[in-house]
């Protein structure tokens, strides 16, 4: 149910766009911002906290974690474009949001988010030289290699975003300015447009399905000859030790991917906007912030240098 203040204006006059009220009432919309807050709060400290370890821990500083510490970068930033306007929405009872503002939020949603699933598809090769070719892990795993391919990522993410930003915010828009999201979302956009531009609407979604469909099989790939690798490995304590390194990383890329694919390829026969907003606040909202809980549980290393890092703070201030 959009806010009963909603109102559907012109293209002539729009200079805003109205984003999806949660509530009605004022008390129930400020659930939604103690939720919000919890879990920013809990996205701030995880991601922050893998951050700060593996800056401060010499150990950890390895290809793996490298590309971890980039990941958790690109999670603070993600979460960081929607949930604190999201928040001042429902705090305020404000469900405006001006037309730069919303190409700003789209823009670097996108640009963080896809970075993101490039650094994933990084990741995967990561783990399968490691686990493959552990030979030539230093020479195709250098440190100069994993700048290099960090910033590919960030600089794919970056031309991919001001891409469809701009092919989007080009659109005539004749269907009114409320949005059925909390967040600029590029869905919600094209459904006050009055385009009918075939490259537009399908050229571009076609060229976003190839990419994503390049990097998902990749991972594949990957990760089908890191199994046949570890299979053969004749100790149990071997198999457990390489698989322990490649389960948070498959369980984050099978979170992002199964999530970012309901958002975007459910039919419009079961598309409503209470499901809508459900679906986002979970890829873009609850991922970022549960992403350093699995590598937190799954990963011993990690586990390790925290606990290093807290006795170091509290002899240091006791």
């Amino acid at each position: 149910m959009l806010h009963a203040q909603r109102q559907q204006i012109s293209n002539s006059s729009t200079t805003q766009f109205l984003l999806l009220a949660f509530a009605d009432t004022r008390e129930l919309q400020l659930l939604p911002f103690w939720l919000f807050l919890g879990i920013y709060l809990a996205a701030l400290l995880g991601n922050g906290l893998i951050i700060t370890t593996i800056a401060c821990d010499h150990h950890l500083h390895t290809p793996m974690y490298f590309f971890l510490l980039n990941l958790s970068l690109l999670d603070l930033g993600c979460i960081s474009t929607t949930i604190p306007k999201a928040m001042a929405n429902s705090l305020w009872d404000t469900w405006g949001i001006s037309y730069l503002g919303c190409a700003a939020q789209l823009f670097f949603f996108l640009f963080l988010i896809s970075a993101e699933f490039y650094l994933l598809t990084i990741m995967a090769y990561d783990r399968y030289v490691a686990i493959c070719k552990p030979l030539h892990y230093g020479t195709l795993l250098s440190s100069r290699a994993c700048v290099h391919m960090a910033a590919a990522a960030w600089t794919t993410g970056f031309l991919y975003a001001l891409l469809h930003t701009a092919n989007t915010f080009s659109l005539p828009l004749c269907n009114g300015n409320a949005l059925d999201q909390f967040f600029c979302e590029i869905p919600q956009i094209l459904k006050l447009s009055c385009s009918h531009s075939y490259l537009r609407e399908v050229g571009l979604p076609v060229v976003s399905a190839c990419l994503v469909l390049g990097c998902f099989v990749f991972v594949v790939v990957s990760y089908v000859e890191i199994f046949r690798v570890v299979l053969r490995i004749p100790s149990e304590q071997g198999r457990h030790k390489a698989f322990s390194t490649c389960l948070p990383h498959l369980a984050v890329v099978s979170l992002f991917i199964s999530t970012g694919l309901f958002a975007h390829l459910k039919t419009s026969s079961v598309s409503c906007p209470s499901l809508d907003l459900a679906v986002s606040v979970l890829y873009s909202v609850m991922t970022p912030a549960v992403i350093p809980l699995i590598y937190n549980v799954r990963n011993k290393e990690l586990q390790d240098a925290l606990r290093s890092l807290f006795k170091y703070m509290l002899l240091q201030h006791p």
